[in-house]
């Protein structure tokens, strides 16, 4: 039998009251209120259903008390949660013959319970619950209100669901609120066409905002950038960027910008989108690097001339005495002079290059086509002298010739640099190293293993760092800057590679050197 006009505006005007509730308390409670308005009945509840247990609780009970508060029903338990494992409405005209109703309620709470009707909450077939109108006024519960209660239940499920989701959305919201203010790296957040839609204060402090709108240009406004909005603006994908700024003082900030939302399948044509821009003051630590550059510099240049004195005059004076065949503790003190001189000149050389390296105006981009076998091959040959004939080399050669564009010194000082550490940190009497060069899909791999002690899980992220080298009582330690790695991965980053690094105590380090690969040519 379809609802009447009456039944119809009703239950409309009660849509409409619900659905402007979004807070969610507010709402359960009107819910309960307008229940027993709904189908004239003394008294309602609402019982939740909780997801962690299954079980059903009573959040709203009018005229019941705290009695219901202690009240938990298993699936199946009682007349609610009968309703809700069945997921049908019920009328029970009289509580006392169903078996399934307890009086202990009754006795808490003073309020006599005569019949009910019960209805699940049920939305895209998901149980958030139960509803209970309690004692029809002026008689009993007719089919005519089950319908009725159904339809509101109905609705209030619909509401329930949308408050639980503002609820949880405000929640997550004041959350980010909270990382995004007190976040130290500046965030901006500007839309498609190029303007500002929030900023947090570290940003607003760096850049010197008022306020969290404005064009993006303004923002970066008196700041050069590394590359042109224009250019961040389209970036399909992140993007790092730097900015500076000479006046008042200078400023460095350092950081990326990325689309946002992160796109998913999307192409260079989607490129409108907001971006998300990270960044942080890099002031001081451009400052200390250069400091640090200068200073290391200066220190090399300056070892560089007494150091060519001391082994010069100490050749000279090795070879006076062997001239004369005299003084072996003298001959045994110079040839000690010479042998850690040479040691400490070969050090400084590693440091003048790592320097010049680092360098803002170092070494030039890599331009040129390079071998990967070539270098692997000089490399090796600049070794011999250094590699004992305990240490056995395998070099597995390409079939092809595997091309790079770049610095063909750097590369193979890079090379120079895996092999000796493979070498000198391998304290076995008998070392081995394996060399490897293979071409996967864009990329030119260069693999370099050995059979060493391996590096503690600890010190895995540490060993690319500057000056950093596995403790002398793990290695037995030798002579060394701590340079090598960082010099491999500066050079592999320069070149637009990564290095990647895997290692097993006892058994060995096998340290990979990826690089952007060129088109194959058929080798020599």
């Amino acid at each position: 039998m379809p609802f009447s006009p009456e039944a119809l505006e009703s239950l409309f005007e009660i849509g409409r009251l619900l659905s402007s509730k979004l807070d969610l308390d507010e709402l359960l409670r009107t819910i309960v209120e307008t229940a027993s308005r709904v189908v004239e009945s003394q008294n309602a509840s609402l019982l939740l259903r909780d997801e962690n247990t299954d079980e059903l609780y009573f959040h709203v009970a009018l005229g019941l008390g705290n009695a219901a508060a202690r009240v938990r029903l298993k699936p199946g338990q009682g007349i609610a949660g009968s309703v809700a494992q069945s997921r049908r409405s019920e009328i029970i005209p009289d509580v006392r013959t169903d078996a399934r109703w307890s009086p202990e309620m009754d006795a808490q709470s003073g309020f006599v319970t005569q019949s009910i009707l019960a209805v699940p909450l049920v939305i895209r077939g998901r149980l958030l619950g139960v509803l209970e109108a309690i004692n029809k006024i002026g008689g009993g519960f007719s089919m005519e209100d089950l319908r009725g209660f159904e339809a509101f239940a109905s609705q209030a499920s619909v509401a329930i669901e949308n408050a639980r989701l503002f609820t949880s959305l405000k929640e997550e919201k004041a959350k980010l609120d909270l990382v995004f203010a007190e976040m130290a790296d500046g965030v901006i957040l500007s839309d498609p066409e190029g303007r500002l839609l929030l900023a947090n204060p570290a940003a607003k402090k760096l850049l010197g905002l008022a306020s969290s709108n404005g064009a993006l240009a303004a923002a970066w406004e008196g700041f050069s950038l590394s590359h042109s909005l224009e250019e961040l603006m389209a970036a399909p994908q992140n993007a790092p960027f730097e900015a500076r700024r000479d006046s008042p003082q200078t400023l460095i900030l350092g950081g990326a910008v990325a689309p946002f939302p992160a796109p998913t399948g999307k192409t260079a044509a989607d490129a409108r989108q907001s971006r998300l821009w990270i960044f942080r003051d890099e002031t001081e630590a451009r400052q200390k690097d250069r400091l640090k550059r200068t200073f290391l510099s200066l220190i090399s240049h300056k070892l560089r001339t007494p150091l060519t004195a001391v082994i010069g005059y100490s050749e000279i004076l090795l070879r006076d005495l062997e001239d004369r065949k005299s003084n072996p503790d003298q001959q045994k003190a110079l040839e000690a002079i010479s042998v850690q001189g040479r040691k400490i000149a070969e050090l400084v050389d590693r440091l003048v290059r790592y320097v010049t390296l680092e360098a803002p105006e170092g070494a030039p981009p890599p331009s040129a086509p390079c071998s990967l076998d070539k270098a692997v091959d000089e490399a090796l040959r600049g070794l011999a002298e250094k590699i004992p004939s305990a240490a056995h080399i395998d070099y597995r050669a390409p079939s092809r010739d595997v091309l790079i564009r770049g610095n063909r010194e750097q590369i193979i000082e890079a090379v120079k640099n895996l092999v000796d550490n493979a070498v000198k940190f391998n304290g076995k009497p008998e070392k081995r190293v394996d060399i490897s060069i293979t071409r996967d899909a864009d990329w030119a791999v260069l693999v370099v293993s050995d059979d060493g002690p391996g590096i503690p899980p600890e010190d895995r992220g540490k060993i690319f760092s500057q000056f950093h080298q596995v403790e002398a009582s793990f290695t037995g330690q030798v002579e060394g800057w701590g340079l090598g790695l960082p010099f491999v991965k500066k050079v592999a980053e320069m070149h637009g590679g990564r290095v990647e690094l895997e290692s097993s105590l006892g058994r060995g380090t096998s340290v990979r050197v990826i690089f952007p690969a060129l088109e194959e040519a058929q080798k020599q």
